[in-house]
C-alpha cells in the first residue's frame, strides 16, 4: 500500500536503561503517514519503549528521533492517572483538549464511545467507574483525538468480541497513521500493513511490508533459512577444520593449503547469520491447588450496579474445591469490584473460609507493589516463603530471566508482569483463583499452556475472561450470569 511521506524516524538509535542492557542498538526505520504498523517482539524487547520514544517520555542515549514538523500524537494509556479520577467523565474527555472549546463534545464522545462499545452516562466521575470501564475510556480517550499518529497498547484488552469488531471498522477507516502493539493476531491482521520485528537477541528492528500474519509467516520462513544456511555453513568450517588439522602436519604445499584453508575458515564464520529467535512459549506447567475441604466460598448475596445504581441480590452457591466458576456480564455491572471485594474477604453475602490462600489476577496489576523487585515478590509468596534457588528456577519457567528480578516491579513490561502472576500461583499453591482477565497482556503463544494450567487446576476457580476461545479450554462447573441476575426482582 502507498502512503504519504515520512511522519516518524529512528536513525541509529540505541537506548537501554543501563549500559550493560540495552533494548535496541543503532535501530533505524521510518514509518509514513497513513500507515498502520503492528509492533512484534518477545516480552520486553521494547515494544512500550518505542511508544515512549516517540511521545518524547524517553530519549535515546544515542541517534535521532524525527517526528514530522506539527504532528500530533496520541497514546492509548494503560492506567487511568490519579489525577483524572474526581472529574466526570465529560470532563475527562474536555482534558483532551485544553487549547479549545469542543462545542459538540457530546457527540464526539458519544462516538468514539460506540467504537469502544460503552454506553455510560457522562457525568458519572472516573472513580465510579469499573476497571473494564477506564480502559475503554482510556482508548477512547485517544480515539476521540483523532492525532496524526495514534498509539495503541493492546487495545482489544477489555473490549468484547463486538468492542474488537467496532474498533477494528474504525481503524480500518482511519485516514492518519496508526502503530498498534497487541498479541491478537485475528485483530491486526484485519487492518495492518506492515510490522517493526524488535529482535531482543540482536537489538535490532526490522521493518516488514505487508499483512500481519504474512509477515508472521515471513519471519518463521527467514528463520528456518537462517538455520539451514547455518547448519551447511558449520559443517563446511567443521570438515575444513578436520582438514587443517591434518595437513597443517605435513610440509610445503600441503602447509600452504592448510593456512588457505584457514582463511576459508574465518570467512564462513563471519557469514554466519545471527539467527532471529521467535517468541519463546511457556513450557507446560501446573498450578497445585491447597488442600481445602470444605467450602471455600459461600454465596448468599452479591452486590452490584444497575445503571450505576447499588443493588443486592440473592444467590445460592458454595464453591467446594476443584470446582470452577465463571462469572460473566456487562461492563459496568461491578464483575471487577466484587472479585476485589471477594479477594479481600470484605464482599457483602459471600463468606471466604478462614484459612484459604487466595491467588488474584487483577486485570491492571494493581495487586503488584511496583516498587518492589521481582525477587521480593516471589520470595513472600506463599508460607514457605521459597528459597533463593527456588525463585529463580520458577522465574526462569515463567521466562523472567536473572537479570530482570533485581529490578523494581514497575520497570517489567505489562506481558512480563502477567507472567509474574502466574509464577506467583506456581509458588503459592492456592486454595483459591481468582482471575479478572487473565489473558490481559499475555502473549497469543502463552495463552493455550495457560489454559491447559488453569483447565487442570483442582482448586475453586473464578474466573472473568472476554476471550471465549480462552474460556472454552477450561472446564466450568458453574456459571454466574450477573445480567439475569441483576433482572431478577
Amino acid at each position: 500500500m502507498e502512503h504519504g511521506s515520512v511522519i516518524v524516524r529512528f536513525s541509529d538509535v540505541t537506548f537501554g536503561y543501563d549500559e550493560k542492557h540495552l533494548l535496541m542498538e543503532e535501530a533505524s526505520f521510518s514509518v509514513r503517514e497513513g500507515a498502520k504498523i503492528t509492533i512484534m517482539g518477545q516480552n520486553g524487547a521494547g515494544k512500550s519503549t518505542i511508544f515512549k520514544m516517540i511521545t518524547g517520555e524517553l530519549k535515546p542515549m544515542k541517534g535521532t528521533i524525527s517526528i514530522s514538523h506539527g504532528a500530533s500524537i496520541a497514546q492509548q494509556k494503560q492506567v487511568m492517572a490519579k489525577e483524572f479520577l474526581p472529574l466526570t467523565i465529560r470532563e475527562y474527555f474536555e482534558t483532551a483538549f485544553p487549547d479549545q472549546t469542543v462545542y459538540d463534545i457530546d457527540k464526539r464522545i458519544k462516538d468514539v464511545l460506540e467504537i469502544v462499545n460503552l454506553e455510560i452516562d457522562l457525568a458519572r466521575k472516573l472513580d465510579k467507574c469499573s476497571g473494564g470501564q477506564q480502559a475503554r475510556l482510556l482508548l477512547a480517550y485517544a480515539l476521540i483525538q483523532e492525532p496524526d499518529v495514534l498509539l495503541l497498547d493492546e487495545p482489544t484488552n477489555n473490549l468484547d468480541v463486538e468492542g474488537i469488531w467496532h474498533l477494528t471498522a474504525f481503524l480500518m477507516a482511519y485516514q492518519k497513521t496508526c502503530i498498534v502493539i497487541s498479541h491478537d493476531a485475528n485483530f491486526l491482521n484485519s487492518f495492518t500493513d506492515g510490522v517493526l520485528y524488535l529482535d531482543a537477541r540482536r537489538h535490532k528492528v526490522d521493518q516488514f511490508v505487508g499483512d500481519y500474519l504474512d509477515v508472521v509467516n515471513e519471519i518463521a520462513a527467514q528463520v528456518e533459512r537462517d538455520r539451514m544456511k547455518n547448519a551447511r555453513l558449520l559443517k563446511e568450517i567443521q570438515d575444513k577444520k578436520d582438514k587443517v588439522n591434518f595437513f597443517a602436519n605435513k610440509g610445503g604445499k600441503m602447509r600452504k593449503l592448510a593456512s588457505k584453508l584457514r582463511e576459508d575458515i574465518e570467512e564462513a564464520e563471519e557469514n554466519i547469520v545471527d539467527v532471529r529467535q521467535e517468541d519463546r512459549t511457556l513450557g507446560q506447567f501446573s498450578i497445585e491447588a491447597q488442600d481445602f475441604p470444605q467450602p471455600i466460598l459461600t454465596f448468599t448475596s452479591v452486590d452490584l450496579l444497575k445503571q450505576n445504581t447499588p443493588i443486592t441480590r440473592a444467590l445460592d452457591l458454595k464453591v467446594r474445591k476443584n470446582t470452577h466458576v465463571l462469572m460473566t456480564g456487562p461492563n459496568g455491572i461491578g464483575k471487577s469490584t466484587l472479585l476485589q471485594a471477594i479477594a479481600g474477604a470484605a464482599a457483602n453475602g459471600v463468606s471466604l473460609a478462614d484459612g484459604v490462600r487466595v491467588g488474584y489476577y487483577r486485570q491492571d496489576f494493581s495487586g503488584l507493589d511496583f516498587s518492589k523487585t521481582a525477587f521480593q515478590i516471589l520470595t513472600e509468596t506463599g508460607d514457605g516463603h521459597p528459597d533463593e534457588e527456588e525463585v529463580y528456577e520458577t522465574a526462569a519457567r515463567f521466562l523472567l530471566p536473572s537479570r530482570l528480578l533485581h529490578h523494581p516491579v514497575g520497570s517489567l513490561s505489562e506481558g512480563q508482569k502477567g507472567l509474574l502472576c502466574y509464577a506467583q500461583f506456581f509458588l503459592l499453591k492456592p486454595g483459591l483463583l481468582i482471575l479478572d482477565e487473565p489473558t490481559n497482556h499475555i502473549n497469543f503463544r502463552h495463552i493455550p499452556v495457560i489454559a491447559k494450567a488453569l483447565n487442570e487446576y483442582k482448586g475453586a476457580m473464578l474466573l472473568v475472561s472476554h476471550i471465549q476461545e480462552f474460556v472454552d479450554e477450561i472446564r466450568i462447573d458453574e456459571t454466574i450470569d450477573l445480567e439475569k441476575l441483576i433482572e431478577k426482582e
